[in-house]
């Protein structure tokens, strides 16, 4: 009898988190949704679609179980670009009404279907189209290995709906089973539980019971083979890319085990990657059990394993608590900037660690004196309302809401602020909240009334004002400190032997980015020699030469520029190089010619960021 009652109490405990959840979830609104989850909301996604390489098309059923919260006639889904066919109810499947509203831009159209107080399923009945944006589809000479076509999904911000009817707001969570047909030679995997070998149909099935919102929705299909790291880590990859992908990532494991000392346990099962080819717009997408990365991490020495860090990160802060609108997306971000640098410092130590804030640091200046001051862009609280909700995902974000997490830990020491984050991890796991949901969490558990503590912090500068507030802590770093006097006498002594005192990718970006405004061509030849920065160098070193190369007008690299920008559609990095080429009348006529040549390998939210910087 005392069990009896104690799993009555437990249940009904979980329903009224349940119950607290969902009225949550109805009080937000989200201006980049037509759906209504206060009257009738998705909960769960059993789909069964067919990849279709000749005609480039994923067509199938998407099959809905429903919340309908108001007993009421209608449930409204996000599409985009799609074709709906038809729509049925419930398992016998009887067809229903259903009528798509007014097209807006970057928003679709509301799928409004006629429901019955008592539907429990709605199968929508579907296949994309060429406009689609979530999906690229990449021929054969596009890919690694150049042998076989591949397709990948990317639904961050508003894309999924161009992909699955969905109520695509990252403040609806759901769980999803899928069936997934596509050419026998092929592997498709998703953001669930995924298959580590190709079988002989050609059919493959897949597992999220944990609720995710819809961005995170993913796919990719391709020649595709795996590479275990440890019992619970490992990579996907082109077959040619497969063994420098594992070389690369062989520290995955460790990450992880970083992460969870810090922040409590990694509740997703196991954790992947995919190497996607060149064309993936984003340095890494951090879809659930297996993030999605560009192939441009991959340096072969293991120097850019930290971006692993930010998308391992995304498994607390993003996945498990994750923003209610794309208004609030710095709570993904900065928390995410955040726990990447913390699991830096655990795995390559403190001089990397002030190495990083430094530069991070540096990023937020140029970021908010790129947009001004006084740009209300520049809150980390932001308002998307009518614009590409894309538009928030700028570097700010990302910097300006690590700072704030770094002063909150300052004000109050690690020791109170570790054990306050790995309870709001808990706390709000699996939940979707708001910047004021975190704020009253903050002041509720953390500041606790406590006026000079909350005079010390700052909120409400840092999070509904522009710019950088003045407590903004400090930051340096020795070796940083040491590099910064090369600057100051390299030009006296020359440059030789400056490239075995600055060895480290840091150090490089450091000494790259600060080099002296009036340095002429000249001496730019000078330090290529010695440190072969066009030719060789990793990626981040590469993009942050090339700024300084078009900048000063070094023409030698101009070629490999050219290639760079054909080589890859990592959206942030190509555009540094397009918004410093359009600077100039020759450097915007160039621009306009690279692109013509570089757009069919672009994602297709690239292409759109590009043409606004050329306009």
């Amino acid at each position: 009898m005392k069990k009896l009652i104690l799993a009555t109490l437990f249940l009904t405990a979980i329903a009224c988190q349940k119950k607290e959840q969902t009225e949550k979830t109805a009080a937000v609104t989200d201006e980049h949704s037509y759906s209504k989850p206060e009257l009738a909301v998705a909960k769960h996604l059993d789909l069964d679609i067919k990849v279709d390489f000749d005609t480039q098309t994923i067509s199938g059923k998407a099959s809905w179980t429903i919340d309908n919260i108001s007993k009421g006639n209608e449930i409204i889904f996000d599409e985009n670009t799609l074709n709906i066919t038809k729509v049925t109810l419930g398992d016998d499947e009887k067809e229903t009404k259903f009528e798509l509203g007014k097209d807006t831009e970057f928003h679709g159209k509301p799928l409004h279907i006629a429901i019955e107080p008592n539907t429990t399923k709605v199968n929508i009945y579907y296949n994309t189209t060429k406009d689609g944006v979530a999906l690229q589809w990449l021929k054969p000479e596009q890919t690694a290995d150049k042998k076989k076509p591949f397709v990948f999904s990317q639904g961050e911000s508003v894309w999924s709906r161009t992909w699955i009817p969905c109520q695509d707001s990252p403040g609806i969570r759901f769980t999803y089973n899928a069936k997934v047909t596509v050419p026998k030679d092929l592997l498709a995997v998703m953001s669930a539980v995924n298959p580590q070998k190709k079988n002989d149909t050609g059919v493959y099935t897949f597992k999220q019971d944990k609720a995710i919102p819809s961005y995170l929705m993913a796919i990719a299909v391709g020649d595709i083979e795996f590479q275990a790291i440890d019992n619970r880590t490992g990579v996907y990859a082109e077959p040619s890319v497969l063994k420098s992908a594992a070389y690369e990532f062989a520290e995955l494991g460790k990450m992880v085990n970083a992460a969870e000392k810090l922040y409590g346990p990694y509740r997703w099962g196991r954790y992947d990657v995919l190497v996607l080819p060149p064309s993936f717009p984003y340095g890494g997408m951090e879809n659930p059990n297996l993030t999605f990365l560009t192939p441009g991490v991959i340096a072969g020495d293991r120097s850019l394993t930290s971006l692993l860090a930010h998308e391992l990160g995304h498994s607390w802060s993003g996945n498990l608590v994750t923003n209610a609108t794309w208004d609030d997306i710095w709570l993904n971000e900065g928390f995410t900037t955040y726990v990447e640098h913390r699991i830096g410092e655990a795995i390559f130590g403190k001089k990397e660690f002030d190495m990083q804030n430094v530069i991070t640091n540096k990023e937020l200046v140029d970021n908010v004196a790129e947009y001004g001051d006084t740009n209300p862009d520049t809150r980390l609280k932001v308002s998307l309302t009518g614009r590409n909700p894309d538009d928030g995902i700028s570097m700010i974000p990302y910097v300006k809401g690590y700072s704030f997490l770094r002063v909150i830990e300052n004000a109050v020491g690690r020791d109170k602020f570790d054990p306050f984050i790995k309870n709001y991890f808990d706390s709000h796991a699996f939940q979707s909240i708001t910047t004021e949901d975190f704020v009253k969490y903050l002041n509720e558990n953390l500041i606790k009334g406590d006026k000079a503590l909350a005079d010390k912090i700052q909120l409400d500068s840092w999070i509904y004002k522009p710019g950088i507030p003045s407590n903004i802590l400090p930051v340096s770093s020795a070796e940083f400190n040491a590099i910064d006097a090369i600057q100051k006498g390299w030009r006296e002594t020359g440059v030789a032997g400056l490239s075995k005192k600055i060895t480290t990718t840091a150090e490089k970006q450091h000494f790259i980015d600060l080099l002296p405004t009036d340095i002429t061509a000249k001496e730019m030849e000078a330090i290529d020699k010695e440190f072969n920065f066009t030719k060789g160098g990793n990626f981040i070193i590469k993009r942050q030469w090339f700024v300084q190369a078009i900048r000063h007008q070094y023409k030698a690299a101009d070629p490999a520029i050219e290639q760079f920008l054909i080589g890859i559609s990592r959206t942030g990095s190509v555009m540094m190089l397009y918004k410093e080429m359009v600077k100039t009348s020759e450097g915007k006529v160039w621009a306009k010619q690279v692109f013509e040549k570089a757009k069919s390998g672009y994602h297709a939210t690239t292409i759109q960021a590009v043409e606004g910087v050329l306009k």
